[in-house]
């Protein structure tokens, strides 16, 4: 499997951007009401970039300290779970990003507070993306010392 690479989830993150902010923008102006913010939204995505986290750990242990066992079919799997979490993050930064920019021309009332909720709920997605890149770099196997020489000489 090949690694997620920062390039592409910038790509993701400033697409989902441009799409939502242009779609939100011209949806409320023509008379239809923003998806609702709620304060579950920041807890529930920092939450899932805990639990990237939490999965990563003993694959890291495994990896790089030699303790513990890990099937390495979870190995594989917590890699695709981190490289899913650095792209999915992107996007929801990118969702999350646009509902902040629609908002801010007009911030009176509850669009204070939904503001609020999409900075916050942004900051946690940008955390998601960076716990998808260290649990995936926690994933590589470092090479056998006998890949080092490739030439084959042994002296």
């Amino acid at each position: 499997m090949k690694a997620a690479r920062p390039l592409l989830s910038l790509l993701i993150g400033l697409v989902s951007l441009a799409v939502s902010w242009v779609f939100l923008d011209m949806w409320t102006k023509g008379g239809g009401s923003r998806p609702p913010l709620s304060w579950a939204s920041p807890v529930a995505v920092l939450a899932i970039a805990v639990a990237v986290v939490a999965a990563g750990l003993p694959v890291r242990r495994w990896v790089h300290d030699g303790r513990g066992a890990v099937d390495p079919l979870v190995a594989a799997r917590t890699a695709v779970l981190a490289k899913a979490a650095a792209y999915g993050g992107a996007l929801l930064v990118g969702w999350f990003a646009g509902q902040g920019l629609v908002l801010l021309p007009d911030l009176v009332g509850e669009r204070q507070r939904d503001l609020l909720i999409a900075g916050l709920t942004t900051l946690a997605a940008l955390l998601l993306v960076v716990a998808g890149y260290v649990v995936q770099h926690w994933c590589r196997v470092p090479p056998d010392d006998r890949d080092e020489d490739p030439t084959g000489d042994e002296g």
